[in-house]
């Protein structure tokens, strides 16, 4: 498993650095909202539509939205979906905590997480806008990415070696509080590192990364809990099975849609 892993991230990240590093924000965005399409997609059979139309709908409904977010937005308009985001995440922790809350499958439910879909997928998009069309933003978007890359790592080694103590085993029992602490760790120290690479010097902004790095991934962690939650409730073992070794679309992207509306937001505070 570890070996289809490496050989699926080895051939998926040369395509990401050049969808991140080569084009003009507008032509970034389109992309990602393409992929993120295809999470909807996905994300709704996690929700509990079982017919390939109901999916279908899913799937279009999230092609409208992110597209009218690619003709009209504005730097206002991010802000506002990244905090939004932000604010949604917040929220997740405590839905963590209550692990049967909307589990049965009824329309109720349903519409529910189908709602909390739209709320994983829009504000993760305006975060990756927002931060492209930055200054240095295609760099940054790439370590907000780097920082969930890392941290995976480091929380797959510290858990293989270390962990005892399990996170949440009703959700994800491979879990650790071990693999968490080794997420941070990685995490924290790839964000100071590659914002000094990007240009950051100030002793008091570099100390801030320090902290927004622990934060973010701390969040990764909570988008990868939240997407194990539904997968639990929807009984099946991955979103889907595009890449081998790693599962379908949200299962790469969970922890990048909690990261990244955080990462934004407390980039924008520290005034980067």
């Amino acid at each position: 498993m570890l070996k289809q892993r490496i050989i699926t991230a080895a051939a998926l990240i040369p395509v990401v650095l050049a969808l991140i590093l080569l084009p003009p924000t507008g032509f970034f965005a389109a992309l990602v909202a393409i992929v993120f399409v295809g999470a909807a997609w996905e994300w709704s059979q996690l929700a509990g539509s079982r017919t390939a139309v109901g999916r279908g709908m899913v799937a279009a409904i999230a092609a409208v939205m992110l597209l009218a977010l690619l003709l009209v937005w504005t730097p206002g308009l991010l802000t506002a979906l990244t905090l939004a985001g932000v604010a949604w995440w917040i929220c997740c922790c405590f839905w963590l905590r209550h692990f049967t809350f909307a589990a049965a499958p009824n329309a109720e439910n349903r519409m529910l997480k189908l709602g909390a879909g739209a709320l994983v997928i829009v504000p993760t998009l305006a975060a990756a806008m927002a931060m492209h069309a930055s200054d240095h933003g295609h760099w940054w978007t790439l370590l907000g990415l780097v920082i969930v890359w890392f941290a995976d790592t480091g929380a797959y080694f510290s858990g293989r070696y270390f962990g005892r103590r399990k996170l949440a085993p009703r959700i994800s029992p491979g879990k650790t509080w071990a693999g968490v602490y080794g997420a941070i760790v990685a995490g924290s120290a790839i964000t100071v590192f590659g914002a000094y690479l990007i240009g950051v010097r100030g002793t008091t902004q570099l100390v801030g990364l320090a902290v927004l790095g622990v934060i973010t991934v701390g969040f990764a962690v909570v988008g990868d809990l939240f997407e194990s939650l539904m997968k639990r409730h929807a009984a099946v073992k991955d979103s889907g099975s595009l890449f081998p070794g790693h599962g379908g679309l949200l299962d790469r992207l969970d922890s990048v849609f909690a990261a990244l509306p955080i990462f934004a937001a407390g980039k924008l505070l520290l005034g980067l």
